[in-house]
């Protein structure tokens, strides 16, 4: 790590090599996040779910964000624990240690003598998936804290993209991984209720990612101490020790902090539902099948690991585009991606070649890509380095409330839709739209 004085935050500049390997363990983090969020609706019908219960599985997830994420924040802040790299890599390394665990089990959930359909296979299921969300939780808001933490304003924008760049990256092995696997001849059906041998090979790899991709973080960063944290970011060492109440800090939240938070509701609604559906919606519309047990499903499951890949693709390719936007224009640029990925969402209902959905979810990376670009950025510049990791672990309810809205809604609106998966894209187009139309509430502030 290099050092210059004189920043306008009080930071030193960084090496770039520091900031990529500050990020480094987010490539496995997301790669886990995303076996996750894009098989859990293949292994859960697999083993014997019904699909108007989907939501229940899907509510887990966020719900441990929600909980958990505001925790690490508010408790790192307070933490210093040098021998285990300082304040918030000491919950990067528990969090890694319980996703692998995890990782391990979830694809087996069909495998252990349940039964399909079972209350014990669901519960198992259920139990994992929580325990996986809430570990890559904990595992995942280091990086988005050490930023905020480490970075001065000049390469704030530089850190957050080289963590899109990752997280997308692993986004697309743990798309693609099940499709690969069965490409080499892995077997991608198995007997009624257990999950396909491709799946569990893909969790499996995730898992040794993870944990390579962790150790080049921990072995690599070295986090600022107390004293000096407050140094550069022009505060006491008290600060963070003192006061902290959640309920408060809410109270007392930068304007951007809720306006950025209300376009956050629409644009997480529309992916819960992506992530819930795409799975059924392609066997139905492309395959004409709701069989769990069959090819054809299995094979959209497949394809969908493919659509997911090309996604991220598309999201690794349009922040590079919105990374040249002037900052006058980060709100047309923010509006407009939200509007073009709800094309994207929208044309999913209609689209029955698998081919041509290339382009509908490669119309959703667009909007990937501007909610892991905009967000972020915006908030922290809105804040000064009192309590950074509270507010952060705080506004990740932006991206947890709207996804367990999602799913409750979906107990009314799957079945008023004709308990039609494909139909349930055309209420995350709206959703898309309300979050591209609530981008004109935000006004950015810098306060320091």
């Amino acid at each position: 790590m290099t050092e210059q004085t004189g920043q306008p935050a009080g930071l030193p500049v960084l090496s770039q090599r520091f900031i990529w390997m500050m990020n480094f363990g987010f490539l496995g983090v997301q790669t886990a996040f995303t076996l996750q969020s894009s098989q859990m609706s293949r292994i859960f019908q697999t083993i014997g779910a019904n699909p108007n219960n989907l939501g229940w599985f899907f509510i887990l997830p966020p719900l441990a964000g929600l909980i958990v994420q505001p925790l690490v924040g508010y408790y790192s802040d307070r933490t210093w624990l040098p021998k285990l790299g300082g304040r918030r890599l000491p919950y990067l390394i528990l969090g890694t240690i319980v996703a692998v665990v995890v990782m391990l089990l979830l694809p087996n959930s069909g495998s252990l003598g349940f039964g399909y359909g079972s209350f014990a296979a669901l519960l198992f299921g259920a139990i994992t998936v929580a325990l996986l969300d809430l570990s890559s939780n904990v595992a995942m808001q280091p990086f988005k804290m050490m930023v905020g933490d480490m970075v001065n304003d000049n390469q704030k924008s530089y850190a957050y993209g080289i963590q899109s760049f990752l997280s997308n990256t692993g986004a697309v092995l743990a798309a693609i991984l099940p499709f690969l696997f069965t490409y080499f001849g892995i077997r991608n059906t198995d007997q009624k209720g257990v999950v396909p041998m491709s799946v569990k090979v893909a969790f499996y790899t995730g898992a040794a990612l993870l944990v390579i991709t962790s150790l080049f973080t921990i072995k690599e960063v070295h986090e600022y101490d107390p004293q000096t944290y407050a140094k550069y970011h022009g505060i006491s060492e008290e600060d963070n020790e003192e006061g902290g109440n959640m309920f408060k800090l809410l109270k007392n939240a930068p304007k951007a902090f809720w306006t950025v938070s209300l376009v956050q509701l629409f644009s997480w609604f529309a992916f819960q539902y992506l992530w819930t559906y795409s799975v059924g919606a392609i066997a139905k519309n492309v395959w004409q099948t709701t069989n769990v047990t069959s090819a054809g499903y299995q094979a959209a499951g497949n394809w969908y690991g493919v659509l997911a890949a090309v996604q991220s693709i598309a999201a690794v390719i349009w922040s590079y585009v919105l990374a040249k936007v002037p900052n006058k224009y980060h709100k047309l640029g923010y509006a407009g991606s939200l509007l073009i990925g709800a094309v994207g969402f929208l044309s999913v209902f209609f689209v029955t070649d698998k081919y041509l959905l290339i382009l509908s979810y490669a119309l959703a990376g667009v909007a990937w890509a501007a909610m892991n670009t905009y967000p972020l950025t915006i908030v922290t510049n809105a804040l000064s380095g009192k309590h950074m990791g509270t507010y952060l672990g705080l506004f990740n309810g932006s991206i947890c409330l709207p996804q367990i809205v999602a799913s409750l809604l979906s107990f009314a609106l799957f079945p008023a839709l004709g308990n039609s998966q494909a139909h349930m894209f055309l209420a995350a187009g709206v959703a898309m739209v309300l979050s591209a139309v609530s981008v004109i509430t935000i006004h950015e502030t810098y306060v320091r």
